[in-house]
Formats: structure tokens, C-alpha cells, sequence
């Protein structure tokens, strides 16, 4: 290994370790190094590192030794310069590095099946409150939906152009969202804390971020941003309300929902209908004329009881992105691959996040004793 390859070695060694949180000293005692002084020549690139020696440190660290050699996606290497020497990674920057690393691996072996090459062109980001409800009917459109339509299946629907939607509960004091554009296609986080309605938005608005090209985001508290302190992210989450409650639905019917069963019920029907929370169908209410503060005050408190359910006749469907998820097109390329033995299974395993077990993954092909005679010269 030469000087400048332990070097850029020495470096992303450093880097998984900063984002796992460890102090140098405490990943020499997981790998069993006398003291921090090696890790510290490592990183530096002042000391060679042998192949095992790498295995235990990325174990130590919970990476695969391989992300030590795989470039990392150009978004990923611009945020991370942009940031200050001292800064570490959130958890999410840190999830969302370890994704964008699987999912490029999947995708450069399984031949298109992540739907990257249906990645929309770039849009412009909203500068106005009409531009962003434009820029909703247009994802709308690209996403093959009426202006009525709603979304059941959010992770699904972003899925078809090339954004694949991952989550997992990392606790209420942490962002709720990000997402990182990959060389194709990109990748969003969802922190699965928050309510069904809550990541959806949260989704809603990194698809946002997507369809104009954000290199990288983090968000931190979607449907919370002041148009004077983050206007972008304001119309963002404007984008967002309009692309799951499209003005057309609601107008034509909130009146008349309302008239017939009151504002709880009917607010009931359209959080059910459309999976949105109470909170965001208020906004959304006041934000087009249709009801007035008293009203918006009565749907954001509201619950829906078993006793909406049942008079309003509702399907209560399972919740969407409810704590560790894979996209089903990522999961299905996953399984493809271990099939055709280009992964190992413990990969295939390490990849979908321990949403699934062995017992879940394709049996073994028995192979023809005369198979053999491939792998001999």
C-alpha cells in the first residue's frame, strides 16, 4: 500500500469512526489495540494496517470493510467538506451515508432493477406559494396520479422515479428526514418516531428536495420552518401538504363532509383517505379559505375514535414506513441477487437491514456434480 492510499485509508477509517461516535481510545480497546496511539498512526496514515487488523475495526465500528474502498457518492463527499474539521455526522448523515453505500453496491449488480433510470429531470426550487403548489402538480403528474388521487402508498409511488425511501426509529430529539442524490437515482431517511402522517410528510418534503436536486439535506423539523428563516424549506413543505391534499380534493369535498357528519368526522374521512395528520389537514384547511380558526383548532385536536371508524365505514391499513423499512423494489433486487449467488447470504442479510432472516431468503440452488469442472483449470 503506498503512502497516499494509507493516507485516504487512514482517513475513512476516521471518518466511520467519528460517525459511529467513538473516541479513538475506545475503538483501540474494541479491537484490542494497546492503546489509541495505533488508531491515531492509522488514520494518519503514519502506520500500515493489515487485512485482518481492518476486518476487526470495521466490525468494531459496524461497517463492512469494503465501504473502507468504495468511493463515496460525490453528494456525500460535499457535504462532508463543507462541514467544519470538528464537526461529526448526525445519525441520520450517518444513515444515510451507510444507505447510499448499499444501495449503489445493489445497483451495480442488479442491472436496472432499482428504477434509477426513470429519475425525473432537475426542477427549479420554488421562489413562490404558487410555484411550490406547481411544482406538486407536476410531481403529481410524473407520478402518474389525478389531481384527486390520493397516495396510499407513498414509499411506493416516490419509488417509481428512482427515490428509494428507507426508515427506522432513531428517537423523537433527532431530524426527521434526509435525503443524498447517488450517482443515479437517490435515497431518502425517514425517522420512523413520529406518527404514520408525520413521515409521510416528512417523505413528502425530501421528495421535494429530490425533484430539485438537493445534493444532500437533512431536515429537522418538517412543517415547522418560517418562510423568514428557511424560505426554501417553507415552500418545501407547502410542495408537501399540496402533493398528499391536492387543493381540488379538498375543496370539492370538505364542505360538503363537513355539512353532513361535522368537522371531527369529516376531518376523520380525509386523514384516513388521504393518511395525512391532523395537524397538516388544519394547515391545509386554513391555508386555502376552508375553515376558520376555530374550526382548524377542532380538526388539530381530533383523534379519530373507533366509533369514526366504524359510522364513516374506514379501512384502517397498516401503517406506512413503521419502524425498519426497505423499499419492496430494493428488497426484491436484494433476493435476486442472493438467488443468483452474487451476494453471500449474510450480505443479503446486512443490506436489508435485519428486516427479514435467513429462513426469508431464497433456498440454496442444488448444484449438478459435474458443475465442478467450472471452477477447476
Amino acid at each position: 500500500m503506498s503512502d497516499l492510499d494509507a493516507h485516504t485509508l487512514g482517513a475513512r477509517v476516521r471518518e466511520a469512526r467519528m460517525r459511529a461516535g467513538l473516541r479513538q481510545d475506545e475503538l483501540a480497546s474494541r479491537v484490542g489495540f494497546s492503546g489509541h496511539s495505533v488508531i491515531a498512526k492509522i488514520e494518519t496514515g503514519a502506520r500500515k494496517v493489515s487485512a485482518l487488523e481492518l476486518s476487526d475495526i470495521a466490525a468494531a465500528i459496524g461497517v463492512q470493510m469494503i465501504d473502507f474502498f468504495e468511493e463515496p457518492t460525490p453528494a456525500i463527499v460535499s457535504h462532508r467538506t463543507s462541514r467544519t474539521p470538528d464537526a461529526t455526522d448526525s445519525t441520520i448523515d450517518a444513515r444515510l451515508a451507510l444507505l447510499a453505500q448499499d444501495v449503489e453496491f445493489v445497483d451495480s449488480l442488479a442491472d436496472g432493477a432499482l428504477g434509477f433510470d426513470r429519475a425525473p429531470e432537475e426542477q427549479t426550487p420554488p421562489t413562490t406559494v404558487k410555484e411550490a403548489e406547481d411544482l406538486a402538480a407536476h410531481a403529481r403528474e410524473l407520478l402518474g396520479l389525478t389531481p384527486n388521487d390520493p397516495i396510499p402508498h407513498l414509499v411506493k409511488t416516490v419509488g417509481l422515479v428512482g427515490l428509494l425511501a428507507f426508515s427506522a426509529d432513531v428517537g423523537k430529539d433527532l431530524a426527521d428526514a434526509g435525503t443524498v442524490l447517488l450517482r443515479r437515482g437517490g435515497v431518502a431517511f425517514v425517522n420512523s418516531h413520529a406518527d404514520v402522517g408525520r413521515r409521510r410528510l416528512a417523505l413528502a418534503h425530501e421528495f421535494g428536495h429530490y425533484l430539485c436536486a438537493d445534493d444532500y439535506t437533512v431536515d429537522w423539523r418538517v412543517d415547522a420552518y418560517e418562510p423568514k428563516t428557511a424560505p426554501v424549506e417553507a415552500l418545501l413543505d407547502r410542495f408537501a401538504r399540496t402533493l398528499l391534499l391536492p387543493a381540488e380534493a379538498l375543496t370539492n369535498a370538505w364542505a360538503q363532509r363537513f355539512e353532513e357528519h361535522g368537522p371531527r368526522r369529516a376531518a376523520a374521512w380525509f386523514a384516513h383517505h388521504y393518511r395525512i395528520d391532523m395537524a397538516t389537514l388544519a394547515r391545509r384547511l386554513r391555508e386555502l379559505g376552508l375553515a376558520d380558526h376555530e374550526t382548524a383548532g377542532i380538526v388539530r385536536s381530533h383523534r379519530t375514535t373507533r366509533a369514526d371508524i366504524l359510522e364513516l365505514d374506514l379501512y384502517v391499513p397498516a401503517e406506512e414506513m413503521a419502524g425498519t423499512t426497505v423499499p419492496r423494489t430494493y428488497e426484491k433486487a436484494v433476493l435476486r441477487l442472493v438467488g443468483n449467488e452474487l451476494i453471500s447470504r449474510e450480505r443479503a442479510l446486512d443490506l436489508l437491514l435485519g428486516t427479514l432472516n435467513d429462513d426469508d431468503l431464497p433456498v440454496p440452488r442444488t448444484r449438478r456434480e459435474d458443475e465442478i469442472w467450472k471452477f477447476v483449470s
